[in-house]
């Protein structure tokens, strides 16, 4: 999907932030890495175009999962904003097809081997 230029909201929030979140808009009570909420996306989808949609991370979760995976917190961050917008492109691994999911996640690991070299390089 091609997108010219666009706003983007992003919220770093911590576990009982984004349960609530999960709770009171995707009637899921627990909490969870990283929610989105498309602007594009149903009636009214084209009123602001330039809308992409809002990001919302949790902190605690992504530390406990950099943690486990031995990653830098940064980076848990960086591929949890990536998987997030993602999400507001259309991409979906949960509602989709198994194929869907396969190219949302040939997408994750493209484009986020591309944000590593380049904060690499710049570090």
């Amino acid at each position: 999907m091609a997108c010219p230029d666009g706003e983007l909201s992003v919220l770093i929030v911590d576990d009982v932030q984004i349960r609530e979140i999960n709770r009171d808009y995707l009637q899921r009570d627990w909490p969870t890495n990283v929610i989105s909420f498309a602007m594009r996306e149903g009636e009214g989808g084209e009123v602001h175009p330039e809308l992409l949609g809002d990001v919302v991370i949790s902190a605690d979760t992504a530390a406990r999962d950099a943690a486990e995976a031995g990653l830098p917190f940064e980076s848990e961050l960086y591929f949890l904003l990536l998987h997030g917008v993602l999400h507001l492109f259309g991409y979906d691994h949960e509602r989709g097809s198994e194929e869907e999911a396969r190219r949302m996640e040939e997408m994750e690991r493209t484009l986020f081997a591309a944000i590593q070299s380049e904060f690499l390089a710049s570090h």
